[in-house]
């Protein structure tokens, strides 16, 4: 058991002490009965003492056995059971918190239109200083025996709002209705787990595709998260290929030999034509698909998907350890991006149905610790969309990638981490920013490569309490717009404008040079 309790000499007497109708008012008085309530009394005490011990050394689960054998009899069938249920419970978290500045990269201008002096951009969009809450979360997990080798196995995790307050993740380019700090909005499952074939859990969870190289970044919740550029195929604050998947039922191998293997399927569940509504059972579109995204219609057409599929395969020995990790993403609806095709002119809705089609990632990874306490990662990765030809000048979502990080230990206590992310260009760009094509429909061979830069020092203030520093830039080209901030922080920075949706939707804006700094602790428990 590894609950950090407060005092529970209260709580053992509330839980074990015998019934009053046991006392009759009369008897009360009788120094008999005050001498055995005395005696329970330091019974309960005793065992306040044994209990604390146990739940400051919970690796001696045979302790709380003691506890329980040393209860008078009349006690000892309900502690028992008391502590049968809570033995192999955990609580655990991870709380993060940062003062940051962040710049959008490019400055407002005046010019006049008709007459009238028109700002462009709108609002602030140099630096702005901030406070965020980063990958914060708190969660319970456990398990039940069913036999001697299997157990049923279970989690219960939610993120936690520190500098803000919890609700609807609204803003001035998306409107979208689920509560990242509700009960159970991070990884959570019930299922089955056994030591020598593995686990078969249902719920919603880090896909592989994810997790397989997630130990390769330690720009974690940062300004420099990886995510910025690796598995985020349009540049923007959502990272498509290295989400959490709803509504997944997904298994876990053991090691074999060095060897793991995992697997996820999340069916579509969805009954709009097109996959362009709301999954059933869920609060918000599928894969990202803020409604209203980039100020468009409030419509699950952008990115919204039907059935998805992950998968990885690991070694590991030693120092060294390769991956190699697959997703797909059925049916893509992307009909929101602006084209100005024969079928789009054609269609009552204006949308070119076509602009539906599956999109799939791989990525090979290796990580290699050195005796110097140098450890260097490396990913290549390959994301692609598959649409008609006549479609790929809008197409910004295939495209290759790459991530390159070296951390340094400096002392048991100190570490410095460098890491470079490139994007390649893709085929096309829908043109719908300060970049618009002349022809409305889109760019071929666009100029929208990228490169992000990212330094962070750490400092052990003790096993569970780091302090850090991070600094990262992303350089885009002049048709790119990628962002900082993907990955799980609170404040993230893009390439909008201040303009308010009542105005006609913010714009975004190409080519920016964003910057992030920041300076924060992280709390593990």
């Amino acid at each position: 058991m590894i609950f950090k309790s407060k005092p529970l000499h209260a709580a053992l007497l509330a839980v074990f002490s015998i019934p009053p109708l046991m006392f009759p008012s009369a008897a009360l008085a009788d120094a008999a009965t005050d001498a055995r309530i005395e005696a329970l009394e330091q019974q309960v005490k005793m065992l306040t003492t044994k209990l604390e011990q146990v739940v400051e050394r919970p690796e001696k689960k045979e302790a709380h056995e003691d506890v329980v054998s040393s209860m008078p009899q009349a006690l000892n069938e309900r502690a028992r059971k008391f502590f049968e249920a809570i033995k192999d419970v955990e609580f655990y978290g991870n709380l993060d918190v940062s003062i940051d500045g962040s710049s959008k990269g490019f400055k407002s201008s005046y010019n006049d239109v008709g007459g009238a002096r028109v700002v462009s951009p709108v609002g602030h969009n140099g630096w702005q200083a901030d406070l965020s809450t980063n990958l914060s979360y708190v969660g319970i997990r456990g398990k039940h025996s069913v036999s001697d080798t299997l157990s049923l196995v279970y989690q219960l995790e939610t993120q936690i709002d520190i500098t803000a307050t919890a609700g609807s993740a609204n803003s001035t380019s998306a409107q979208d209705t689920t509560v990242k700090g509700a009960l159970t909005s991070r990884n959570s499952y019930l299922g089955l787990a056994d030591s020598r074939w593995g686990a078969l859990k249902l719920g919603k969870t880090d896909a592989p595709y994810k997790t397989s190289t997630a130990r390769m970044n330690p720009f974690s919740g940062m300004w420099g998260d990886y995510a910025v550029i690796m598995g985020n195929t349009g540049g923007d604050n959502r990272v498509e290929f290295g989400t959490r998947l709803d509504h997944a039922l997904w298994y876990e191998s053991p090691k074999w030999k060095g060897w793991s293997f995992n697997a996820l399927i999340s069916p579509g569940q969805n009954r709009g034509y097109e996959n362009s509504i709301q999954a059933s059972g869920e609060s918000s579109c599928t894969g990202g698909n803020v409604p209203g995204s980039g100020g468009g219609p409030v419509a699950c057409n952008d990115g919204s998907y039907g059935s998805a599929y992950s998968a990885n395969i690991a070694y590991e020995n030693g120092p060294l350890y390769v991956t190699g990790a697959y997703e797909l993403h059925s049916r893509v609806n992307r009909t929101g991006d602006v084209s100005a095709t024969p079928q789009a002119l054609a269609s009552p809705t204006g949308l070119d149905q076509n602009d539906v089609g599956n999109e799939y990632a791989y990525k090979v990874g290796v990580q290699y610790a050195f005796p110097t306490k140098t450890t260097v990662s490396a990913i290549y990765e390959v994301m692609r969309r598959n649409i008609p030809a006549y479609l790929a000048e809008q197409n910004e979502r295939s495209r290759n990638g790459y991530w390159l990080a070296l951390t340094q230990e400096l002392t048991p206590d100190d570490s410095l981490s460098l890491g470079w992310a490139h994007a390649n260009a893709t085929p096309g760009d829908p043109g719908q920013h300060n970049t618009s094509a002349a022809d409305g429909i889109g760019t071929s061979n666009p100029d929208n490569g990228a490169n992000m830069y990212t330094l962070a020092y750490k400092h052990k203030i003790d096993k569970q309490t780091t302090w850090y520093a991070n600094y990262a830039v992303t350089m885009n080209r002049p048709l790119a717009h990628y962002d900082l901030g993907a990955g799980g922080r609170g404040v993230t920075t893009d390439c909008h404008d201040g303009q308010t949706i009542a105005s006609g939707a913010p714009n975004c804006y190409a080519g920016g040079r964003v910057q992030g700094v920041s300076a924060g602790v992280n709390y593990k428990f």
